[in-house]
């Protein structure tokens, strides 16, 4: 009886307190099971296209969280039905899609993609039904100039400028830091974005672009690419890449028999660059990965240890929980927070909670109430060591006995 009556109290301040550490961190029994008619939640993701190998991490990351949230109360004490569509890695795909869910199948609310070109496709539509749409992956804060749109990482307002210096950062306390770089990146318009900001901040701090090429989105044949890279031979090789593009960029410059000295790689699929012969000591934008300080956090080992067997189960290369898989975790965290705070499904009610609290994250405390919605910069480097990604950068976020390895 006294554990009941413990359990009720405690439940009581979970609803009182509204975020999403305390749902993390509390054990299902606490709450009681969903029932009613289904929260519909909307979204689409790039089941298929050249964004797919990514989105699929996204996927699995979405259904661990459905399955947590259904285990507490749901939202508002009914089920959350997650409806998923694929759009194909294709903008203007996702455009017709998002205006489906919220016509034609009538979701309650909405869910981002991935992606910064669907994301800001499904924004104006999000826009013109006054729907609040949090995403995890647009790589541009400043396209996010809707009102009741919400980032999930915490990219910062000005990632063009913050994430280039992390990078230089790292590089310059190698024993040998990069005097010339090369700036390769896709034309997706995250990646060329964050690559035109590598260069200005490069070039700033005296190191010296020897070339900056771009390719177009969902390019398979880098030989010629490969070829100009070679003949750079620069001291560090920035790639603004997506999926599998890394991947395809390395073997053809391991085909001419050539290995940049030092290499960073902005959005790769993860499993695919760290098990590649070609990946090793291969380094990547990160926000979080599997090992301490970030295991501390409440529910991440749990996460983790779910999102492994379940990956593993639908045959991922890499079945481990990382920055991508974490952005999609933090969204439903989020969404979560926000109908328990505002202790309703309208959206304006969602939107006006979520620019006055905190919400607990598996990324940590995330804010809303700076540019573009944005709160603080939290960029991480990781390293591909042993066929496995590791944190390295900055230093206080490195595990114990980890280290930024240079060529």
């Amino acid at each position: 009886m006294i554990e009941r009556k413990g359990a009720w109290r405690r439940r009581r301040i979970l609803a009182g307190m509204m975020t999403g550490a305390a749902a993390l961190a509390a054990p299902s029994i606490l709450r009681a099971a969903p029932s009613g008619k289904p929260v519909r939640v909307g979204g689409t993701l790039s089941l298929t296209g050249f964004l797919a190998q990514t989105a699929a991490i996204h996927k699995i990351a979405a259904e661990i969280m459905v399955d947590e949230i259904n285990g507490r109360n749901g939202f508002l004490g009914r089920p959350v039905e997650y409806v998923l569509l694929d759009d194909q890695s294709k903008p203007e795909v996702a455009r017709s899609l998002y205006e489906k869910l919220i016509t034609v199948d009538k979701v309650d609310l909405i869910q981002g993609p991935y992606a910064t070109a669907p994301i800001l496709a499904a924004m104006g539509v999000a826009q013109r039904y006054g729907k609040v749409m949090i995403q995890s992956s647009m790589g541009i804060p400043k396209l996010q100039t809707y009102d009741r749109a919400f980032p999930a990482t915490p990219f910062g307002p000005e990632p063009e400028k913050t994430y280039p210096n992390v990078i230089l950062d790292a590089m310059a306390s190698l024993p040998n830091p990069p005097k010339t770089i090369v700036v390769l990146s896709s034309k997706f318009p995250s990646a060329q974005f964050m690559a035109q900001g590598m260069r200005d901040q490069a070039e700033k701090r005296g190191v010296k672009v020897t070339l900056y090429l771009e390719y177009e989105s969902g390019n398979r044949d880098f030989g010629a690419i490969a070829a100009r890279v070679k003949e750079a031979n620069a001291d560090f090789l920035w790639v603004g890449s997506l999926g599998l593009e890394s991947n395809q960029l390395l073997e053809a410059l391991h085909k001419l028999d050539y290995k940049p000295k030092n290499h960073f790689h902005l959005y790769p699929a993860p499993g695919p660059l760290a098990l590649s012969p070609d990946g090793d000591k291969a380094l990547c934008s990160t926000f979080l990965e599997p090992s301490e300080p970030f295991l501390s956090r409440p529910g991440v080992r749990r996460i983790a240890g779910e999102f492994k067997e379940r990956a593993t189960k639908a045959n991922l290369p890499y079945a481990i929980i990382d920055a991508q898989a974490a952005g999609m975790v933090s969204e439903w965290q989020i969404l979560e927070a926000a109908v328990n705070g505002a202790n309703s499904l309208d959206d304006k009610a969602i939107a006006d909670w979520l620019k006055k609290h905190r919400v607990e994250t598996i990324y940590g405390s995330l804010r809303f109430d700076g540019p573009y919605n944005h709160g603080g910069a939290a960029q991480l480097i990781k390293q591909v060591q042993d066929k496995e990604w590791k944190v390295v950068w900055p230093k206080e976020f490195a595990a114990p006995g980890v280290s930024l390895l240079g060529a």
